[in-house]
């Protein structure tokens, strides 16, 4: 027997991710998957591509999940503090949603509305001294998608002054399964296929999120919904400050870290590259117009964006390899 894990919310996009990220983990062994309209189902009439995975939807509640040593809650957000708050302080909780990601409770009540739950410790370990942060850790927060496609490509400038903190501006597209699976008529194949869309102009929730996790005192962020099922394209740009090398700053800050792959001069990022991985794939540059530094920055936003982002979290707060389980290679074509 492995470690025990469970998957809360395992019928939706995320949750299925994880529960294919998890079966197939050398340390784990997964015990519990619940649901909420579809418990009793088999996982695998939600989850055909999971075929072989003998497991049932059980009812989200606590009793469902207070038996494993590890849960992944991949649940709307709002709903995760709650059922937190009710496990054993022994189990060890990954959330994915946003109910414990923000330090600040007028930003959660400004961009989400409702009671604060309080701030657990961050899920992006790529960040200065945030892997022992995690590893010490039985509460950690997992990152939004946007938020750590764009976190990743601004953090390192930031902190190198090699950009100003203010005036970031980030347009990033974004596959539909980034919008969950309940059935929404702007989310139908009629209405996505061959259009591009933004939404949540001027209000997207993960600002206050990549401030936080950035340094950065003032972003704009303009989401645009892609033709396609998954991935992230967020395209960055900053007022340089020191004209230091973009990319080379970059390149230092990343230099041992598995998952984040600064590509050779000249070489852009396309989604496809990440399909399936946990990687991040960054290119930075320098416009020659504006001179403003320009970073290109591509994920997986059920990899890197959510599930692959959280077993990666698991495996340090677990005492494991960071990348046991995770692929560093995308699936092509």
């Amino acid at each position: 027997m492995g470690i025990r894990v469970a998957v809360a919310g395992a019928s939706g996009y995320a949750g299925g991710e994880l529960l294919r990220l998890v079966a197939g983990h050398p340390e784990l062994d997964l015990v519990t998957a619940t649901a909420h309209s579809q418990a009793g189902a088999p996982v695998t009439a939600v989850h055909p591509q999971l075929v072989g995975l003998d497991l049932v939807f059980a009812a989200t509640d606590p009793a469902a999940l207070a038996d494993a040593d590890l849960v992944f809650l991949a649940l709307p957000h709002g709903e995760s503090a709650a059922l937190a708050a009710a496990l054993p302080e022994s189990v060890r909780v990954v959330d994915l949603g946003a109910d414990h990601r923000l330090r600040d409770a007028a930003a959660w009540s400004r961009y989400y509305g409702g009671d604060h739950a309080g701030a657990w410790v961050y899920g992006l370990p790529e960040l200065p001294g945030q892997r022992a942060e995690i590893a010490a850790a039985t509460r950690v927060a997992n990152t939004g998608c946007y938020a750590v496609a764009t976190t990743l490509a601004l953090a390192p400038l930031v902190a190198a002054g090699a950009v100003a903190p203010a005036d970031v501006v980030v347009v990033a597209a974004s596959g539909t399964s980034g919008a969950g699976r309940a059935a929404k008529a702007h989310l139908l194949g009629s209405e996505v296929m061959g259009d591009l869309s933004p939404y949540k102009v001027g209000a997207h929730q993960h600002v206050p999120e990549i401030k936080q996790a950035t340094g950065a005192t003032s972003l704009s962020l303009t989401p645009v919904l892609a033709p396609m099922p998954r991935g992230i394209l967020a395209m960055v740009t900053a007022v340089p400050t020191n004209g230091a090398d973009p990319r080379a700053v970059l390149a230092e800050a990343y230099a041992d870290a598995p998952f984040v792959h600064v590509l050779p001069d000249g070489a852009w990022p396309h989604t496809a590259a990440t399909l399936g991985s946990n990687s991040c794939h960054l290119q930075a540059g320098v416009d020659v117009d504006s001179g403003r530094v320009i970073v290109a920055s591509v994920i997986d936003n059920l990899g890197k964006g959510a599930a692959g982002q959280a077993v990666q979290c698991a495996n340090l707060m677990l005492g494991l390899p960071e990348t046991a389980g995770l692929s560093t290679f995308g699936v092509a074509p």
